[in-house]
């Protein structure tokens, strides 16, 4: 009992830590600042392609997660990233990889593509 009220407590500090450390880096911004810098910036969709296909932000680039890895190339680090998901937790974890990878200036939509009441494309 004693070990899981300790593991407990361990977890709760580990994703406390990681919030705080994300919010140094990682530029949350509403849907207006978001709207007011996108067009300077690299604007990509963290979805997977069928979620992109049903509809996305205009002038935006599909480039999954999944596949941020082997696509940084497509990326670069001299100008603004701005990433988006459906609501968040998707484009904060492409945020964390592309930092590590030596990205400095990357933003994140507040709420996600759920929330964009903006232009928006579908196939």
């Amino acid at each position: 009992m004693e070990f899981l009220v300790i593991a407990i407590v361990a977890l709760i500090a580990f994703g406390v830590f990681r919030y705080f450390r994300q919010r140094n880096f990682l530029k949350v911004l509403t849907q207006d600042q978001f709207r007011e810098g996108y067009r300077k910036a690299q604007l990509i969709d963290v979805r997977e392609p069928q979620e992109f296909d049903k509809g996305h932000i205009l002038g935006a680039r599909n480039i999954p997660v999944t596949q941020m890895k082997q696509r940084l190339v497509e990326i670069r680090k001299d100008k603004p990233v701005y990433l988006y998901c459906q609501s968040g937790s998707r484009s904060a974890r492409a945020a964390q990889l592309l930092r590590k990878k030596g990205y400095q200036d990357i933003s994140q939509l507040k709420g996600g593509f759920k929330k964009w009441t903006g232009k928006i494309k579908t196939k």
